[in-house]
């Protein structure tokens, strides 16, 4: 069992991530070992965090994941304190329920009995913040405050007026940083520019550190994070893996792989062999299986279409053993990749999809999946819970589809993948089996 609280905010761009890796090593520099936990579908958050803190950080959701399948994720933590990251504003969540709750954050503060620490953006406001935050105390009885950090605070004044009406509220202020380029990241269209294409990183995160200590009461966050409530999770269902040995796409073109998937992978007795399509790697001769991520290939589309190793090391594993692409994983596995300038670049033409980000379109949301083929070491008929996020258009997409999904709130969505042979591909990022039915 292990302390924990959960970072959350009103609103998206309030600076709960700066906020957390902040905490995260801040913590860390202190000999404190801290967990992290990532609410909601997102790879990008958990790798600063996993770099923060270094310790892999685990997603956690209830849309997609159930009671049972979080609580053994977070049983994980082998740590002295859990720092959890919310998505959004703290009560944004799906609009139909899902295998647990709504998504929302709240939800996972809910279940754990974690303290939620809120973290507010105060430019433009002063004395109006503590109703905002008293809002957001009393909306559910369920889930506990265990303060505010006031974040971009304009001055000393500006400072007094929000505390004061804050204890008059009975919301305790456990930080306030003044405005401040340093806590902020770079961004691109899929959020945070990645953690690996940043060799400044450590230096960027220990000046979030630096502000943090300085202007946040660490003992007191520490003293507000209480132990989770106990689950049962006996009867947790797992996702098989996909094959005895896995070889899966890393690099920055491929970068999109939940850790708890991963490691109920090697749990289940499979091993992992990484290779890198950027450095021209081909997939492991003998591994029994090949997964390609999501991640960014349409920003490497012509290194990839010359990677000629990898290219025809895929060719040569899907004569005999099955190959899986996810979202990015996915367009590599088709004919053409045409990117936002126009230029179509081949891809592997192990599937006949050609995507284009000539014209972007947003296709975002979670999504539920049967499967009308075999994918992945999942037999046909089998459920699975994930979501979409990604701003390429379908040109062709003439093979067999690979599963009938829908979204939120039960309709179907035409991201249904497709398969030909052994190979499967899909625009859904895989998250947990499914209890649910699907219409």
């Amino acid at each position: 069992m292990t302390p924990g609280l959960l970072i959350a905010a009103p609103r998206s761009g309030s600076g709960k991530t700066t906020v957390t890796l902040g905490l995260l090593r801040a913590f860390s520099r202190l000999g404190v070992r801290v967990q992290p936990f990532k609410s909601g579908p997102d790879y990008i958050d958990p790798a600063f965090q996993q770099a923060a803190s270094r310790r892999p950080s685990f997603n956690l959701d209830s849309w997609a994941m159930s009671a049972p399948q979080m609580a053994a994720i977070a049983g994980r933590a082998d740590a002295e304190l859990i720092v959890a990251e919310g998505v959004m504003g703290l009560f944004d969540g799906a609009p139909a329920i899902g295998e647990a709750g709504t998504g929302a954050s709240a939800d996972i503060a809910a279940l754990f009995g974690w303290p939620v620490l809120l973290v507010m953006d105060v430019s433009g406001q002063s004395q109006s913040a503590a109703a905002i935050a008293s809002g957001f105390r009393d909306l559910r009885s369920d889930i506990s405050m265990a303060g505010a950090v006031l974040n971009h605070v304009a001055s000393q004044r500006h400072e007094r007026l929000i505390r004061a009406a804050m204890e008059e509220a009975g919301i305790p202020v456990l930080g306030a940083i003044p405005r401040s380029a340093a806590l902020r990241l770079p961004e691109r269209h899929l959020g945070l520019v990645q953690a690996a294409e940043q060799a400044d990183l450590d230096q960027i995160v220990d000046c979030m550190a630096d502000i943090v200590a300085t202007y946040v009461d660490l003992n007191a966050i520490r003293r507000a994070a209480r132990f989770a409530t106990p689950q049962n999770h006996a009867a947790m269902p797992i996702l098989s893996p996909p094959g005895q040995r896995i070889a899966i796409a890393r690099d920055e073109a491929f970068s999109f792989t939940y850790a708890h998937l991963l490691s109920g992978w090697r749990d289940a007795g499979a091993e992992i062999l990484p290779f890198s399509p950027l450095a021209d790697e081909a997939p492991a001769a003998d591994a029994d299986a090949v997964w390609l991520p999501g991640g960014y290939p349409e920003l490497h589309a012509g290194r990839i279409a010359q990677a000629a190793r990898f290219l025809s090391g895929l060719r040569r594993h899907a004569l005999d053993r099955p190959i899986h692409g996810e979202c990015g994983g996915y367009m590599v596995l088709g004919e053409a990749l045409i990117d936002a300038d126009g230029q179509a670049h081949a891809m592997a033409g192990l599937l006949g999809l050609v995507t284009s980000f000539a014209e972007r379109r947003l296709h975002l949301g979670y999504r539920r999946a049967r499967l009308l083929a075999p994918m992945g070491g999942m037999p046909a008929g089998a459920m699975l819970n994930g979501h979409e996020f990604h701003y390429s258009t379908i040109v062709e997409q003439p093979d067999s589809p690979l599963a009938h999904v829908t979204d939120a709130e039960g309709q179907a969505v035409p991201s249904t993948g497709s398969h030909r042979g052994r190979v499967t591909g899909s625009f859904f990022h895989l998250i947990a089996p499914s209890s649910k039915a699907s219409s």
